[in-house]
């Protein structure tokens, strides 16, 4: 049985489609700039189109991009880089937190409304889930990560310095850059959403020197 196109019910071809996806979530681009940009090449669609391209074909791209790197990221387990950021969504402050190996590649983001033990535990189990065990896992002095890492047995692969996890705070700007040409998130869905879908597609065109 073949498998269906998830482009068949569109009359855009899957090529302009996903060209304009990507172009939205790799560049700090708005939607109207991903529409002027497509309309000097000819192509005449509306921003609210690349909204509903974005919504409905960004996580399957992200998962596609996700899925080849993985099996490829074996060296991933050798270290880990944790570290969470401050969101406000509609005035309230949310976390991100977000996971990046020793190269700088993005596995695994969470969103949460707190910052205590329960959500580190959860987003320690999530990104171990998909990704294995690390050797060592770097973090800033929070407790709560102290605290999620003794209850599932982590507690002596923990690493805490005032530099070691510049690696993690690095890894923040991108998304920052990206939040502000979106101006700001207005629910928590769409926020882990995009954080998720962004942090694949970077991935994929942030070649670091040592990769190459």
């Amino acid at each position: 049985m073949t498998k269906r196109s998830p482009f068949r019910y569109f009359k855009t071809s899957p090529e302009i489609i996903r060209l304009a996806v990507m172009m939205y979530i790799r560049f700090p681009l708005s939607l109207r700039n991903v529409e002027d940009l497509l309309h000097e090449r000819g192509i005449d669609i509306s921003h609210e189109t690349v909204r509903f391209w974005w919504q409905r074909f960004g996580p399957m791209f992200a998962a596609e991009i996700r899925k080849r790197r993985i099996q490829c990221m074996r060296s991933s387990r050798w270290r880990w880089h944790l570290d969470e950021v401050f969101v406000k969504i509609n005035g309230v402050t949310h976390y991100l937190w977000r996971a990046v190996d020793h190269e700088g590649e993005g596995l695994e983001s969470f969103v949460t409304k707190r910052r205590d033990k329960k959500a580190a535990l959860k987003f320690l189990r999530k990104a171990m889930r998909k990704h294995g065990q690390p050797k060592i896992i770097v973090t800033d002095r929070l407790r709560s990560y102290g605290a999620a890492m003794k209850e599932i047995g982590n507690f002596n692969r923990q690493l805490t310095g005032r530099w070691l996890n510049n690696r993690a705070e690095n890894s923040h700007l991108p998304f920052r850059r990206r939040e502000r040409a979106m101006l700001r998130f207005r629910q928590m869905r769409s926020l882990q959403q995009f954080a998720a879908v962004h942090a694949s597609v970077y991935n994929l065109f942030n070649s670091e020197r040592a990769l190459s």
